[in-house]
C-alpha cells in the first residue's frame, strides 16, 4: 500500500541537525578516485581540491602565512560539483561538516547566529553545497556567519547556484559570488568545472510519462502517490530544510497528473524537492505532461533559469531509474 506526501508533516529536531550534516545518501561512496574527469578542468579541479585538503591549517601554524581558508567550484550542472564536494569531505579529516545553503541557514534559524558559530567551530571543515546568491538576505547572514567560521580557523569549501542572465549555457558566475561573500572573497580560490552534464551524456530523452493507470500500478509497498498539484501546495507549508525527511522510508515517488509549473514559488520549492529526491537517488514515476515541459519558456528565460535546468536534468535522470521499478 502506498502512502502520500500530503500526508506527512516530518519534524526535524534541532539537536539532530549539526550530527546530521553529512554528505547524502547519493555521496556516500564517491571519492576522488571515482570521479571520472571528462574534461581537463575536472582534473584540474580534483587537484586542486587534493591541494587545499594537505594546505597546513590555520590552527597549526605559528605565523601568520598565506593560507586560503576557502574553495570555490565555479561550473555548469551536471559537471560533478558536488561529487568532489562530498569527495573533499570523505578524505578529510574531522570534525566536519556538509550542508547545502537552505541547511546552514536552518541551522542559524534552529540554533540562533551564536549557537551555530559555537556548533561549528570546532570543525577543521565545513563545505557547502548549493550556496544560495538569488536571496540577498541569507547571503549576507551566511557570509557574516563564514566570516566568524574562518576567524575561528575553520577551513571552508562551497560549489553554488547564482543568477545567470549574463553568462549564457547556464554557468556560474565567480565575480558574483566573490561579492557578495564581500568580507571573504580574498580568502576563497575559485576553481573552474567545465563539461556537460554527465547526466544525460549519451542517454536518450526523457522517458514517457506514464497514463494514470500505470502510475497506480506502481504505487505498492514503499512507495507514495500523489496529485502533482497537492504535492505543491504541501510544499508551501513546510520549511525546505523538512523536504528531506518528507521523502523517507520510500523506494519510488509517483506523481500523477504533472501540470507546467507557472508560479515562481511553486517552482522554487520543486527545485528544493527534486535536489533532496536526487541526494537520496530515489526514482520517480509521473503522468502528465514530460518533464522537459515542467517549466514553461517563462520561467526558463529568467533569473533562475539555472536551477530549472538542474532540476529538469536531476529529475529525468531519477525517472530513468524510474521506469525499471
Amino acid at each position: 500500500m502506498s502512502v502520500r506526501l500530503v500526508d506527512r508533516q516530518p519534524v526535524v529536531a534541532p539537536e539532530s541537525l549539526v550530527a546530521g550534516l553529512v554528505p547524502p545518501p547519493r555521496f556516500d561512496g564517491v571519492r576522488f578516485s571515482t570521479y571520472v574527469p571528462q574534461d581537463p578542468s575536472q582534473a584540474a579541479a580534483v587537484t586542486a581540491l587534493e591541494g587545499f585538503l594537505v594546505t597546513p591549517h590555520k590552527r597549526f601554524l605559528r605565523k601568520a602565512a598565506p593560507v586560503t581558508p576557502g574553495i570555490y567550484l565555479d561550473g555548469g550542472f551536471g559537471v560533478g560539483k558536488t561529487h568532489l564536494l562530498a569527495s573533499l569531505w570523505h578524505a578529510a579529516e574531522g570534525p566536519k561538516a556538509y550542508c547545502t545553503f537552505v541547511e546552514l541557514t536552518h541551522l542559524v534559524g534552529a540554533l540562533t547566529f551564536s549557537g551555530t558559530v559555537e556548533a561549528l567551530a570546532a570543525h577543521s571543515l565545513l563545505c557547502i553545497d548549493e550556496f544560495e546568491l538569488d536571496d540577498p538576505g541569507d547571503t549576507v547572514l551566511v557570509s557574516t556567519l563564514l566570516s566568524r567560521l574562518v576567524d575561528e580557523g575553520v577551513r571552508i569549501a562551497c560549489s553554488s547556484n547564482t543568477l545567470p542572465d549574463a553568462l549564457g549555457e547556464g554557468r556560474f558566475a565567480t565575480g558574483d559570488f566573490l561579492r557578495e561573500i564581500q568580507g571573504l572573497s580574498a580568502r576563497f580560490t575559485s576553481v573552474r568545472v567545465d563539461g556537460e552534464d554527465y547526466r544525460h551524456r549519451g542517454l536518450p530523452d526523457a522517458p514517457r510519462p506514464l497514463d494514470r493507470q500505470e502510475l497506480l500500478l506502481r504505487a505498492t509497498e514503499g512507495t507514495s502517490y500523489d496529485g502533482f498539484e497537492a504535492v505543491l501546495d504541501h510544499l508551501a507549508r513546510l520549511h525546505p530544510s523538512r523536504y528531506g525527511a518528507l521523502l523517507d522510508g520510500l523506494s519510488l515517488v509517483c506523481l500523477d497528473r504533472v501540470v507546467p509549473v507557472t508560479d515562481q514559488n511553486h517552482a522554487l520549492r520543486l527545485v528544493v524537492l527534486v535536489d533532496r529526491l536526487y541526494d537520496r537517488d530515489l526514482p520517480v514515476a509521473t503522468s502528465g505532461v514530460p518533464l522537459d515541459e515542467l517549466f514553461p519558456p517563462e520561467l526558463l528565460s529568467g533569473g533562475y533559469r539555472k536551477k530549472y535546468l538542474r532540476a529538469i536534468s536531476r529529475l529525468t535522470a531519477l525517472a530513468r531509474q524510474g521506469e525499471t521499478r
